[in-house]
């Protein structure tokens, strides 16, 4: 199996999972409180090593990820639908899919409100003021709401990298610098 097919099952098993649970949450009205939610799912999974290990790794049985995932989606605050969604996940051996059934799920709520994620990548954290004024830019130029998705990257040293759908506008010297370290190869 290649990695592309693997992760085309790894996006269509976890579209199921988010579809399910997003047309449960819709009908019910509670689309701002998953929202919420699903930031904090992503932003635990991304910052805990133990959590990403508990998703992949084949030592821990259906019992073990069922438990431990059903104590973080208690201790988080996670509605029942969202929870019982997870433990179903694991009682299944679908954990591994965490990170495209965030994806779909933040997809299928920023559709439901007409708004399109901008990931950001910056070389220093953006204040309030900047984001904002990023966010009213972008806007503008898409015609729908801007949710931003930033995130600090050092090595860029300066500028940032705003990919919107599916344009990207690379404006960090990192990029600069390796384009015109291109440019100099050619002349000489």
């Amino acid at each position: 199996m290649t990695v592309a097919n693997s992760a085309s099952i790894s996006a269509d098993i976890a579209g199921r999972y988010a579809q399910a649970l997003f047309d449960l949450v819709r009908d019910s009205g509670a689309i701002d409180a998953l929202s919420g939610q699903v930031d904090e799912l992503a932003s635990a999974y991304d910052s805990s090593a133990d959590l990403r290990e508990l998703s992949v790794s084949p030592i821990y049985d259906r019992q073990d990820q069922e438990a431990a995932i059903g104590a973080l989606a208690e201790k988080m605050g996670f509605s029942p639908a969202l929870a019982n969604t997870l433990r179903l996940m694991a009682r299944n051996r679908r954990l591994f899919a965490l990170p495209q059934f965030v994806a779909k799920l933040r997809g299928l709520i920023a559709d439901t409100r007409g708004e399109i994620t901008a990931d950001v990548v910056s070389a220093a954290a953006l204040s309030d003021q900047q984001k904002t004024r990023l966010a009213d830019t972008l806007a503008r130029k898409s015609g729908k709401k801007i949710k931003l998705n930033a995130r600090v990257d050092e090595t860029l040293i300066g500028g940032m990298i705003v990919k919107l759908g599916s344009q990207m506008i690379d404006s960090s010297i990192r990029s600069k610098l390796a384009s015109l370290q291109n440019a100099m190869k050619e002349v000489g």
